[in-house]
């Protein structure tokens, strides 16, 4: 049964009489649903939409406590690329070069960062797209690779494919040596980054990109609007004096 159904059914049941849930046979009441249903369609977007705001709500709720838990993970783990190092405020995004919706939100990222000078933007290196994912996140986080942050953040995510051969492309018309960044991108301890940052994503739940943590709130998928609305409500939560 599609989550459709079974949200329709329920909300049904719950408007007809409670001795008719009880008592009636299977086909009984499955014929009284049906016409239900068919009187009233907007019942099925309602309970739907009840549902996944319930979803919602849990959801960030549970993430508040673990995003809390991580905080230092999160915000200040010194090999990470961070853009606006000195802001006051902090943003963290999980992302991979080869996601479409990471991709399509990039250019507005990038206006973020460049209009927002005091917004501490990290940006965490999720790949979850296959092995060109890997490697063009595992050059992103060489010294070279850090040292060009945006100018590579910015090219990589213009790369429909961002197959191999465009990745060295990118890394030469940024300046760097393609066969040594692969070199240094094959060290253990970018290894171990991406493996931490994987295990932080595992324990955040996350299971997609683009995710942005902004204050106590998690923002799934490349919702642009949720993401400006935190930032404005985070500087207004930090601009409150203490005490």
């Amino acid at each position: 049964m599609t989550l459709s159904k079974r949200a329709a059914l329920l909300a049904a049941c719950a408007l007809l009489p409670l001795s008719g849930c009880q008592k009636a046979s299977d086909d009984a009441f499955g014929q009284k649903v049906r016409a239900y249903l068919l009187e009233h369609p907007e019942v099925i977007e309602e309970a739907v939409t009840a549902l996944q705001a319930k979803k919602q709500a849990q959801a960030q709720t549970a993430a508040k406590a673990q995003l809390a838990r991580y905080r230092e993970a999160l915000e200040r783990d010194p090999r990470d690329f961070v853009a606006n190092p000195n802001g006051k405020h902090t943003v963290v995004e999980f992302f991979d070069y080869r996601c479409g919706y990471c991709k399509s939100s990039a250019p507005e990222i990038l206006a973020l960062i460049k209009q927002n000078p005091d917004i501490r933007f990290v940006f965490k290196e999720f790949p979850i797209f296959g092995d060109e994912s890997d490697v063009a996140a595992k050059v992103a986080l060489t010294p070279e690779g850090k040292a060009k942050g945006l100018d590579l953040f910015r090219s990589f995510m213009t790369e429909r494919s961002l197959d191999n051969p465009a990745i060295d492309r990118h890394l030469a018309a940024a300046g760097l040596n393609p066969a040594a960044v692969r070199a240094a991108a094959e060290s253990p301890q970018v290894a171990k980054h991406i493996a931490d940052t994987r295990a932080l994503a595992k324990a955040l739940n996350l299971e997609g990109t683009p995710a942005f943590i902004v204050g106590d709130r998690l923002i799934p998928g490349a919702d642009m609007a949720a993401l400006n609305a935190a930032i404005v409500e985070l500087k207004a939560r930090d601009a409150k004096p203490m005490g």
